[in-house]
């Protein structure tokens, strides 16, 4: 099965079109949005998926010890894949890729987490300030939920849920295959050193 390169927003570096919420008030409510929507708009604007810098944050949110999680947020690209990849013509895929955490640090600031390569088990971990006149416009969408905010970081060394290989792929695979299409999902060699990941690989997940 071929490989392909992928860049921050999926394969070729396109940018995401479609992004799948996970609401962190203890619901477990997940909402896609698709790029044209107001929705979608204001996500693009508040997380940057396709930001690849990042900043210091306190020890103890790299350890695990960080504020609540507000919401998951996995970004998707459509409109990729086909012949020969799968049986399909092509343009009805969608790859799912980078995965960012929304947090809202004690001074009112909210922080982005991000993983741009999800099922690599490595430390590529990033961290970037948001606006918090863009925040608020979320939250009073109710996307990130509407009850509270329910638990905090995980313990020390401790990898988040949503960064665990499968966890979360599997919660995004299964709402945007009700749009159509498969789900092509970046896949690379475990690995437990620190470090920058390896190239990434695309596969093909038959689900």
């Amino acid at each position: 099965m071929p490989a392909h390169a992928a860049g921050p927003g999926g394969p070729g570096g396109d940018s995401p079109d479609l992004a799948v919420v996970v609401a962190g008030d203890g619901t477990g409510r997940t909402t896609s949005v698709r790029s044209g929507e107001p929705d979608f708009a204001r996500l693009r604007q508040l997380l940057r998926p396709t930001a690849t810098g990042t900043e210091k944050v306190p020890q103890d949110w790299i350890e695990g010890r960080h504020p609540a999680v507000r919401a998951t947020v996995t970004w998707g690209t459509t409109g990729v894949g086909g012949w020969p990849e799968t049986d399909r013509a092509p343009g009805g895929d969608i790859f799912m890729g980078r995965q960012d955490q929304v947090f809202l640090a004690g001074d009112g600031t909210p922080w982005i987490r991000s993983d741009p390569a999800p099922d690599v088990d490595d430390d590529d971990l990033r961290w970037h300030r948001a606006s918090r006149t863009v925040y608020d416009q979320v939250e009073r969408t109710a996307l990130f939920g509407s009850g509270p905010v329910v638990g905090g970081g995980s313990g020390p060394g401790d990898r988040a849920w949503w960064a665990q290989p499968g966890l979360a792929r599997g919660l995004a695979a299964g709402l945007v295959l009700g749009c159509g299409g498969t789900v092509l999902i970046r896949r690379a060699a475990a690995r437990r050193e620190p470090g920058p990941p390896r190239e990434p690989r695309q596969e093909l997940i038959d689900l």
